[in-house]
């Protein structure tokens, strides 16, 4: 219960468990990095070979796995193949696009109409969407910066006496 992610068979869930755990039982002999699964070293490995075996027919570039080439192409068309079915959002990498699905889980159930970015407490939304507006409602008498919050101007206001409260 870690991650969310279920898996239909106990051996592909004990060896994912490993990426939790940080068990990297796996080592590179080149470099040393460690890997938690024999096939991620394997896919590794091949970095040290220079082998790059996949080219790229718009640019030419050449890639030593498939997987990068593929989603190297999408730099040419634009693609966007992962689309988020709650906000019609659509993202390039499957990394981004598994991101920003944790932003409508339920524990956060305040969004932000502006960028979609949720929040736990409403107050919390109420203070981010400041980002957006461009309201800064708390001024330094001082100088006239002004700031999205009172925090950040209690923080400023050191500069002004010369305080250093953290030595």
């Amino acid at each position: 219960e870690e991650c969310g992610k279920a898996f239909s068979w106990l051996s592909v869930f004990s060896k994912h468990k490993k990426t939790h755990a940080g068990e990297k039982p796996f080592p590179c002999n080149e470099c040393k990095k460690a890997f938690a699964q024999r096939m991620d070293l394997a896919r590794h490995q091949q970095i040290h070979t220079g082998k790059k075996s996949f080219i790229c027919s718009s640019c030419k570039k050449t890639f030593v796995r498939l997987s990068d080439l593929t989603q190297h192409k999408g730099t040419h068309t634009g693609e966007r193949p992962y689309q988020c079915t709650t906000c019609e959002k659509a993202f390039k990498y499957r990394s981004n696009f598994t991101k920003h699905q944790k932003t409508h889980s339920i524990g956060r159930p305040f969004a932000c109409n502006e960028c979609g970015k949720t929040f736990r407490l409403n107050w919390k939304l109420n203070q981010h969407k400041k980002i957006h507006t461009g309201e800064k409602p708390y001024k330094c008498e001082e100088c006239g910066k002004s700031f999205i919050l009172s925090s950040h101007l209690t923080t400023h206001k050191i500069i002004h006496t010369g305080e250093k409260p953290y030595n």
